[in-house]
């Protein structure tokens, strides 16, 4: 007696984004036929896919070999990079400035990589603690420098919009590495820059 083939069984796909939040605005006592909010889950769930780009993206795609042999051992100051990520917590935004420092050893990095390495962090699911530490990681890991600084300061909406509802209140946070950890000098050298606007001494 011939064995039967072997059956395939088929599992419908999982629905998308936008299905899921046209369930959540349902349950939320909205009506998703109105005209404002036909197209809303679609929109949401590319502005998400936007929002959370980050996790498609490394930071050796990012370098692309812009690393450049310099005799330098001065500060390399990138001030003001602004960014807006959010929170793990309650899926909120959070904004503000990064400013990345670091003492180069052997390589410096193209300045627009700086930038990019923060929008990559930044376009993910995020605390600020966390951002802060793997933005001075990845510099270190990319370029072995002498040390690395990060000062991040931010605005949460989760503390804006909802729970203690203060508009004023910004977080600062900091990552020290190498020389900038271990000396007092260096950190108050990048304090000092970051204070005055100066990118040199």
């Amino acid at each position: 007696m011939p064995r039967s083939a072997a059956v395939t069984v088929m599992t419908p796909a999982e629905p998308g984004i936008a299905a899921h939040l046209k369930t959540v605005l349902e349950l939320i006592g909205e009506k998703t036929s109105r005209d404002g909010l036909v197209r809303t889950p679609e929109r949401w769930e590319k502005a998400i896919r936007f929002l959370t780009s980050g996790y498609n993206i490394s930071t050796e795609s990012i370098l692309n070999g812009a690393l450049f042999d310099v005799k330098n051992d001065q500060i390399v100051l990138v001030k003001d990079i602004e960014f807006f990520s959010l929170c793990e917590h309650h899926i909120l935004p959070f904004y503000g400035r990064v400013h990345v420092a670091y003492l180069p050893a052997k390589k410096v990095i193209g300045l627009s990589k700086i930038p990019r390495i923060v929008n990559m962090f930044a376009r993910r699911l995020q605390v600020q603690e966390r951002l802060t530490q793997q933005v001075a990681e990845a510099i270190h890991e990319a370029i072995a420098p002498r040390g690395v600084a990060v000062r991040c300061e931010a605005s949460h909406f989760c503390m804006m919009m909802r729970g203690v509802e203060k508009q004023r209140p910004h977080t600062v946070t900091s990552a020290m590495l190498g020389e900038f950890r271990n000396s007092k000098v260096a950190r108050d050298e990048f304090l000092s820059l970051l204070s005055r606007g100066a990118l040199s001494r």
